[in-house]
């Protein structure tokens, strides 16, 4: 039976403010992030059961957890976390801004926008290792919940790579296809087995400013 999983970014953290790459560093939400981790409850509350929402899962990574805890809380159910869920590690290129990168090795950069897989960042996860460990963890929420529905809270490195991986979509153009996934949006996919559907992208939560 076909499970459909509604997976969300976590909302906006200090460094995502600054356009920092934030993936194992556990960075706390800004005031905004706080406030789409509420609206994204609301939505749960709201429309979760027309979903057919029956589980709650996030990354172990604090942003993640605390962006999932309205959404359980609004469902009565608790979270679980899924160590195969967390972001990426960007290794030399952590914490940083794409500006203070090209400064120091501009050459890094080029190769990193041109194909992120060939390119990884020097001692960071490559694309291939992200999609295998989160395609894992999407897999197995599916088969543990056939006919329901799953929303999952992760990271926007992880679910994009992630999502290219099931439909197909070379991993080291990841960043080219999917530019960007909103902070406490919904992109909905549904999973049988092998095959994956994509149901919708992107669908906001809250109120665009």
């Amino acid at each position: 039976m076909t499970a459909r999983l509604l997976l969300v970014r976590h909302g906006q953290t200090v460094w995502h403010a600054e356009n920092r790459y934030c993936g194992i560093s556990d960075v706390a939400l800004t005031d905004e992030g706080e406030r789409q981790a509420a609206a994204l409850g609301e939505w749960v509350a709201d429309q979760g059961a027309a979903h057919g929402v029956r589980a709650v899962a996030c990354s172990p990574l604090g942003r993640a957890r605390r962006t999932a805890e309205p959404a359980a809380e609004a469902l009565g159910l608790a979270p679980t976390v899924h160590e195969g869920l967390r972001e990426a590690d960007f290794g030399w290129g952590e914490g940083r801004t794409i500006a203070e990168m090209s400064a120091e090795d501009p050459e890094a950069v080029r190769a990193f926008q041109e194909d992120a897989e060939r390119g990884a960042f020097p001692g960071s996860e490559p694309p291939s290792a992200v999609a295998e460990r989160v395609c894992g963890a999407l897999r197995e929420l599916a088969a543990a919940h056939e006919g329901m529905a799953v929303l999952v809270v992760a990271h926007n490195t992880a679910l994009r790579v992630a999502l290219c991986a099931l439909l197909g979509i070379p991993l080291g153009r990841y960043r080219q296809v999917l530019p960007r996934l909103d902070n406490a949006a919904v992109t909905g996919i549904e999973m049988d087995g092998a095959r994956t559907a994509l149901r919708s992208l992107n669908v906001p939560t809250t109120a665009r400013p």
